[in-house]
């Protein structure tokens, strides 16, 4: 920072700071995301007062070109704002069956192509690879427990492991026991017990649109019948929504994400997730919570899962250690006082016990405290990416394409020109030797034929920022 402030010019000292951050944006010496010098840093090298630093860093987080983040310092932004959102789709007429699963074969093996940058695989930790650490606390657990770590563990999961969840939703306002949680292979098991338990084929349940395509997957192989409830980009679930579909259809179940939505990344606020619980409950309908990128967010503080506003036990809470910890443990958890029992004997009809030496690895990550000092770079490293790839889509995939803002998580929802069709795009795109997930596996329906979804969960490299330059001229040169 050569550049040193000018007493005798006219313009007032905070505005000068203010152009100069502008100026380093613009040459690229500080790009989106990055973190700008502290109040206490600037004002020693420019030699004016702190106030003057925090009058200007004020004007440019105003006007939208910084953000503030408790405990960590000024961020720079991307120059996209909330008008470049996506729009909220119409109510769905009536609830369908579900067929994804031949889509979902042939996108899953495609993405995983060899050679082409993963956009389309929602992988958090590989933003920031964990793997020396696990690799650690293996070694030291078999050291220590030898062969009982490789035998088979408790039905209803490693005792231990449940003590360390139930002390970490007592932190989120929640007091539950490790009686009340059963640990499943990945959240996608805990989902599957949790719709087994609540409903039967040809029930009707009620998803978030777009919302994950493994729970439409779930939904299709159960025989179940899906019901599209719009998300706003921003604001998530709407309550008048939620009130209208179940007025309207003999709904028997709710499937949403109350923290960070997949692929929309909406954050409910907590007085609307407390209404959404007792509207749901005073009809007898229950409600699987989705929330496996709740620890991922990007506001000063975590939402609160929704189980938290239960009062009559129709909340079932699923999630995992897979967008947070270890992907490849398969390691989740379904967390219910009312179904706890019956989920213990599914899940033991299902796949008797989770991998013991897994479970024990995590719970010792946990206690350490590794965990969530992991957890604190991790979210930073994602906060930095999304700023990136907003601020590369912005600039490289033209004036037509809307993208989400994420509160949290590590997924972009673009909404192109409608006359784009998503599926050819991911075709063109792999040739690019890119992948991406269009946008018609996040519902039953075809209404986002013309969006897609990009992964921001991987290592920001040049290799990254040049697949996405090369992505945006495929979709540049659609047609509007």
């Amino acid at each position: 920072m050569g550049r040193q402030i000018d007493r005798q010019e006219s313009r007032y000292l905070y505005r000068q700071v203010a152009d100069l951050i502008r100026e380093m944006r613009d040459t690229g010496t500080l790009r989106p995301g990055d973190r700008i010098p502290s109040l206490r840093k600037l004002a020693e090298r420019l030699k004016i007062s702190i106030p003057t630093i925090k009058q200007a860093y004020e004007e440019l987080e105003r006007i939208g070109l910084l953000e503030a983040r408790p405990k960590s310092g000024y961020y720079l932004t991307s120059s996209a704002n909330k008008s470049s959102s996506p729009r909220k789709p119409r109510m769905a007429a009536s609830a369908v069956p579900v067929s994804r699963q031949e889509l979902i074969e042939q996108v899953h093996n495609a993405v995983h192509t060899p050679g082409a940058v993963p956009l389309g695989i929602s992988n958090p930790v590989g933003a920031l690879p964990n793997d020396r650490a696990l690799a650690r606390w293996t070694r030291r657990v078999m050291a220590s427990a030898r062969e009982h770590a490789i035998g088979y563990g408790p039905f209803a999961g490693f005792e231990p492991l449940r003590r360390q969840l139930v002390l970490r939703y007592l932190d989120m306002g929640l007091n539950t026991t490790p009686e009340q949680l059963v640990i499943t292979n990945g959240a996608q098991e805990a989902l599957a017990i949790s719709l087994q338990l609540l409903a039967k084929p040809g029930d009707i349940i009620a998803v978030e649109s777009p919302c994950y395509f493994g729970i439409l997957e779930l939904i299709e192989s159960l025989g179940m019948l899906a019901y599209e409830i719009p998300l706003c980009a921003d604001t998530g679930l709407s309550l008048n929504d939620v009130a209208n579909a179940i007025d309207k259809h003999p709904i028997k179940a709710c499937v949403f994400s109350s923290s960070i939505t997949n692929p929309m990344g909406a954050r409910l606020d907590e007085d609307s997730k407390q209404d959404l619980v007792s509207l749901l409950e005073n009809r007898g309908i229950g409600l699987i919570e989705d929330d496996v990128y709740g620890d991922l967010y990007f506001d000063s503080q975590r939402g609160k899962p929704a189980q938290c506003y239960s009062q009559k036990g129709l909340v079932i809470t699923c999630s995992s250690f897979s967008k947070t910890a270890a992907p490849g443990h398969r390691v989740g958890w379904l967390l219910s006082p009312e179904y706890a029992g019956a989920a213990a004997r599914l899940k033991r009809a299902l796949s008797c016990s989770s991998a013991l030496l897994n479970q024990w690895v995590l719970a010792e990550y946990l206690v350490s405290g590794e965990y969530d000092r992991y957890l604190r770079q991790l979210r930073q490293v994602l906060f930095t990416n999304k700023e990136r790839m907003r601020a590369c889509i912005a600039g490289n995939f033209g004036d037509n394409v809307r993208f989400t803002n994420p509160a949290g998580g590590a997924v972009l929802w673009l909404e192109l020109p409608k006359k784009t069709d998503g599926s050819q795009l991911f075709h063109q795109a792999l040739d690019a030797g890119v992948s991406l997930m269009p946008g018609t596996l996040f519902a039953p329906s075809d209404r986002y034929r013309h969006c897609v979804r990009l992964s921001y969960g991987l290592p920001w490299t040049d290799k990254v920022e040049e697949a996405l330059l090369r992505l945006g001229k495929i979709v540049a040169s659609e047609p509007c």
